[in-house]
């Protein structure tokens, strides 16, 4: 759950990145609530917005080297999807959006490896996402 937490800040920060969704960070809807019921930590699942919609979305899971392009979560690896290409390509765009799945919506498990070498890998992908 560091490594989620961590992520999630750098994430914030990183010029490719449009919003972060992660229960630990200030300003989530859900801050106080985690901080009081997840006190270890707000869990190893976070959303962000790759800059670029889906298109970008694409190219960033087709660009990680660490990660895994994987639908489940919790693992001890870090998985990552990109849901309007995959879980959710059978439904039109309203629908995506209506269960919440935006073009540039990416989901990550965040596993166990380093924090800088997580890092590393979706840098690496993000950059290539915007090319």
């Amino acid at each position: 759950m560091q490594n989620a937490q961590a992520l999630a800040e750098w994430l914030q920060k990183h010029p490719a990145v449009q919003w972060v969704n992660y229960p630990g960070l200030p300003g989530h809807p859900h801050y106080e609530l985690a901080k009081k019921y997840l006190p270890k930590g707000a869990g190893a699942i976070l959303g962000f917005g790759v800059r670029g919609g889906k298109d970008a979305g694409v190219k960033f899971i087709d660009n990680v080297k660490l990660a895994s392009h994987l639908a489940n979560v919790g693992d001890a690896k870090t998985l990552v999807i990109h849901p309007a290409s995959t879980t959710h390509s059978q439904l039109t765009d309203a629908d995506q959006l209506s269960t919440g799945v935006t073009p540039e919506y990416i989901r990550v498990s965040v596993g166990i490896e380093d924090i800088e070498d997580i890092k590393a890998d979706l840098d690496q992908a993000l950059r290539a996402s915007q090319a």
